[in-house]
């Protein structure tokens, strides 16, 4: 199949701004990480931010994508932990055109694998980022996890989380796996999710309830009525979704299971009302989770403000990778600087592993410090 302009023009777009926006625009603010991990932390957050939004004016601007949410809503600002059935492997980036209009941006946080880290550009931004990077070897995730969570809660900067309990996403091998899964265990069979795994899930909510750090639960399922872009290869082709639609629930913590095994036999549930919503999706005309369209609660940005940020977005992005190209051609001391911070990001990835890494190093040392100046302080009252 040919190559579609399109499709390249969108992967190349994106690759360039996150590339150009981890030099330029995360580049300057890294050594901020060493002074105060939490300034750190609320500045790249709203850096980042600024480029999720890129990917939504592509989208919707670009490529005419209509985005359908249903349901519940978001209440903006909350704590939420978000789970996902997981479709297609992009998933993850069709989700901002929802948390555009009903959530914030530079609150998400994503749980995926740690062989992304590693790519230019994107990889550099999701570290500065601090996304939780998984190696599916729970030995080794829980801890990397546990001190990950308690770090957001210790600087008391909200976050909604991002988790895929399926693990992977859903294609013919996927779901034979599933089904043998489901077998063994005396499980359903499902067609349209996999079964979750709902160990990371279980442990995520516990450590955030612990950390005070948690508001709710949303329960949300995507589907594509029409064209299901399954990779990235689809989109380079031009096969881009023509609607994305997402059901979106959402549950007060307070209102969970407390134990492990209730809040697995919880999700399990909530995985089996998945299967239905989805077959009732895809086999109804015309295809909607909700025939009325309507959301229980209303955005908390007007369509006409997300249009403006779209429309910013695209003619800032745009902007900013021509104008990185002419200073590179133009300015050599800028083709110097370019070449140093290539050399921060490949050589702190091989030394320390990521800089999210580093962030949560820093995290413990200024912490260690102010907690012996507590002790000293105390003492001298005791005194």
């Amino acid at each position: 199949m040919a190559v579609s302009v399109r499709g390249l023009y969108f992967v190349v777009t994106l690759f360039l701004g996150s590339f150009f926006g981890s030099i330029f625009m995360l580049g300057p603010v890294l050594p901020l990480m060493l002074l105060s991990p939490s300034w750190y932390r609320w500045i790249t957050d709203r850096i980042v931010a600024t480029w999720l939004t890129l990917p939504v004016a592509l989208l919707e601007l670009v490529f005419g994508v209509k985005v359908v949410i249903t349901g519940d809503g978001f209440i903006p600002g909350e704590r939420s932990v978000i789970i996902m059935n997981h479709r297609t492997r992009l998933d993850w980036m069709f989700l901002w055109c929802c948390l555009l209009r009903y959530s914030y941006l530079r609150l998400e946080k994503i749980c995926l694998k740690a062989a992304l880290k590693v790519v230019p550009g994107f990889g550099w931004a999701m570290q500065v980022a601090c996304f939780i990077f998984i190696k599916r070897r729970w030995e080794e995730d829980r801890s990397h996890m546990e001190n990950m969570l308690e770090y957001f809660c210790d600087i008391r900067e909200p976050l909604q989380l991002l988790l895929f309990p399926e693990g992977t996403d859903l294609t013919d091998y996927t779901r034979a796996r599933s089904d043998e899964f489901a077998e063994k265990n005396g499980l359903p069979k499902f067609e349209y999710v996999l079964h979750p795994r709902t160990t990371g899930f279980t442990f995520i909510v516990d450590t955030l309830r612990k950390g005070d750090n948690l508001d709710a639960v949303h329960d949300i399922t995507v589907a594509y009525p029409k064209n299901i872009p399954q990779t990235e290869r689809h989109l380079i082709l031009g096969q881009f979704p023509r609607e994305i639609h997402f059901h979106v629930r959402r549950y007060e913590a307070s209102t969970l299971p407390t134990s492990p095994s209730a809040l697995q036999a919880w999700t399990q549930e909530r995985w089996a009302e998945k299967e239905v919503r989805l077959r009732d999706f895809y086999t109804a005309e015309p295809r909607g989770f909700d025939r009325e369209g309507m959301c229980h609660v209303p955005p908390c940005k007007t369509e006409l403000r997300v249009a403006l940020i779209k429309a910013a977005s695209l003619f800032y992005w745009s902007s900013f990778i021509a104008l990185s190209f002419a200073g590179l051609w133009l300015w050599a001391p800028l083709r110097l600087y370019f070449l140093v911070m290539m050399g921060v990001y490949f050589g702190q990835q091989k030394l320390i592993g990521g800089l999210e890494l580093l962030e949560l190093a820093c995290h413990r040392y200024w912490k260690s410090v102010t907690g012996d100046e507590k002790e000293k302080v105390v003492d001298g009252k005791k005194e």
